[in-house]
């Protein structure tokens, strides 16, 4: 189920936001202008997890563990990134106007979790979408990278590395994702980006709808992102960024019950589930706010970033009640949610560069968690997912970087009961 939820980002944001050596390396020349350029990654972790029984009693999903044991496990895999291939078609300038195609495929390496015959889960087809730029700005359509906390991730030392790492079944770790943002994920768009004017662009999108939950089963309304970013070099190379962004959707709750109803003989229906669905007809709404600011001078690089907002969900946003943490409670009202992360870098040496961060993620009780909880009538929702991360990199050439890492995770459910996880990995990343 993971597979589908952890990102493959996209190269060419990665370069923007980290020190990875520029996307294209090499342009096959065509006629008249044409051009095809490829970039990519290769990564490979091994990592070794311990993590504690998941506490009894029905409750949402733990990706750290699911187990009533405790739990360890050796793997060979990709980090939060997976593997990247990249094939970028520009043509010839026009009347001002740059264009280009870009496809990205983003294979993991590492076999199912059961079968070792098994690699379903190793293409992965993120990206594909058409860009004109010009001096109006840019434009974009096709499947790309949100805006609403895609910088949130971006600027995470953990992107290129491992970061907490699930329980095995996933096609990628984690990261900070639900431990200090929400991923933004891939989705078809269409996005508008200003000229950057003193260091500041503003985007805007029109995006396919997500359900906020398994109750909203109308989207006849767009999901509407933005993001405000400034970027400007300070003097005595000190570096600055800093972002905001916004998302905004709706969607009609169903009439009859959570799960699919079965089709009668004589024309009926009968509900899967003996539960109407809460407020029927009304709407759920996901609305949140995301800010974050990055500084950087003398090899010191400071990183402050979170979010806030009701109908999110704990791991995705708009989770849509897929990874047992709903966005909505029993009574079908949006629960409140937020989140930060915290980091400081080091470039100890011109090729050693040292890390640590912390975030948390969590939702407050609504007053239906609160009525519900110990009565033993729902599953209990998480409440906090709170994690801390050091690392060490090493840049053996310009395209070589070699990992070592520990990770702390742990998860509270609004009941009190609490997991943890200790992960260690080392790791290996190739650039083109």
């Amino acid at each position: 189920m993971l597979k589908q939820l952890v990102p493959a980002l996209a190269v060419t944001a990665l370069i923007a936001s980290t020190a990875v050596p520029s996307a294209r390396a090499f342009d096959v020349g065509g006629v008249n202008g044409w051009k095809l350029s490829t970039d990519g990654i290769v990564d490979v972790f091994s990592v070794y997890q311990t993590t504690g029984p998941l506490p009894s009693g029905a409750r949402s999903i733990s990706f750290l563990s699911g187990s009533a044991d405790q739990y360890q496990n050796f793997g060979v895999k990709v980090g939060l990134l997976p593997s990247v291939v990249g094939l970028n078609v520009t043509a010839p300038t026009t009347n001002g106007v740059d264009s280009s195609v870009r496809i990205g495929i983003y294979p993991s390496i590492q076999n199912s979790s059961t079968n070792r015959f098994d690699v379903s889960p190793n293409v992965d087809f993120r990206e594909i979408n058409y860009t004109a730029k010009g001096a109006y700005g840019e434009l974009l359509a096709g499947r790309a990278l949100n805006l609403y906390q895609g910088k949130n991730i971006l600027t995470d030392m953990t992107l290129l590395t491992a970061g907490v790492v699930p329980a095995p079944g996933t096609s990628t770790t984690l990261g900070h994702i639900g431990y200090g943002y929400l991923y933004t994920n891939f989705g078809p768009q269409i996005r508008y980006t200003t000229p950057e004017l003193g260091g500041a662009k503003v985007a805007f999108s029109v995006n396919e709808p997500y359900k906020i939950s398994s109750a909203t089963v109308k989207t006849p309304t767009p999901r509407l992102e933005t993001e405000l970013s400034y970027a400007a070099k300070l003097g005595g190379g000190a570096t600055l960024q800093a972002w905001a962004s916004g998302l905004y959707q709706t969607a009609t709750r169903g009439t009859v019950s959570s799960t699919a109803a079965s089709l009668n003989p004589d024309g009926t229906t009968t509900p899967a589930s003996s539960s109407p669905i809460a407020r029927p007809g009304e709407k759920n709404t996901s609305l949140g706010g995301a800010a974050g600011v990055e500084t950087g001078f003398g090899g010191l690089d400071l990183l402050a970033s979170g979010y806030y907002g009701e109908g999110l969900g704990m791991i995705s946003v708009q989770d849509g009640d897929e990874f047992g943490s709903s966005a909505t409670d029993a009574a079908g009202k949006e629960r409140t949610q937020y989140g930060f992360l915290v980091q400081a870098t080091y470039q100890f040496t011109p090729v050693v560069k040292l890390g640590v961060n912390y975030g948390q993620t969590r939702q407050d009780k609504s007053d239906s968690d609160l009525r519900l909880l110990g009565t033993g009538a729902f599953s209990v929702p998480m409440y906090k997912q709170e994690a801390a991360v050091a690392m060490v990199t090493y840049n053996f050439n310009k395209f070589t970087q070699f990992v070592a890492e520990y990770s702390y995770a742990q998860n509270t459910w609004m009941d009190g009961a609490k997991q943890h996880s200790n992960s260690f990995d080392i790791g290996t990343m190739f650039y083109w």
